[in-house]
């Protein structure tokens, strides 16, 4: 079983994981189009976390993890309860293209855009609600600035999180 992470996944994927590989959806863009109530933010103050957005001649790279062996069901339980608290995201089971040319089928969590949370913004507002946000896992810019860093790490380009990554700082640090 493999997932595909865009997300928090990519730095904090909660489960076993036996091999990574980075690796490209296409079809979907990552973007901050989800409003977060509980991880990231609350319902008088949401936050804003990554989703899929669908989007015809876009792709995403991310990385695809494959679970280790035995402990397909107990991820999808975990994996499950994580990211399907408000059903906001939907389950489904995409093709990924992976570095190497391997193609795998892998479970993938793309926003539902007929879903209350879901938002269209732009960067500088995003920005904003990022920069002051906090929730149950934490404050909303430090999803943003590990997201951003391990993109980086992995030799993702991702221009319109670091353009976030950056005005976020200068927003808090004013």
């Amino acid at each position: 079983m493999w997932v595909f992470g865009y997300g928090s996944l990519l730095w904090n994927p909660g489960f076993e994981v036996s091999e990574q590989a980075v690796g490209t959806l296409h079809g979907w863009h990552r973007s901050f189009c989800m409003r977060s109530i509980h991880h990231r933010g609350t319902d008088a103050h949401p936050g804003l976390v990554l989703a899929l957005d669908a989007e015809t001649g876009a792709h995403c790279q991310g990385v695809a993890l494959k679970v280790a062996g035995g402990q397909e069901a107990a991820t999808l339980e975990y994996l499950r309860e994580r990211e399907l608290v408000s059903s906001a995201y939907l389950e489904e089971t995409l093709s990924v293209s992976l570095r190497d040319g391997r193609v795998v089928e892998a479970v993938t969590y793309v926003i539902d855009p007929h879903h209350v949370q879901y938002c269209h913004l732009h960067l500088e507002e995003q920005a904003r609600i990022i920069s002051t946000a906090v929730g149950g896992r934490g404050p909303n810019t430090e999803y943003l600035y590990n997201t951003a860093s391990h993109l980086t790490e992995l030799g993702i380009e991702d221009a319109d999180l670091d353009w976030l990554s950056l005005r976020v700082r200068e927003l808090v640090a004013s």
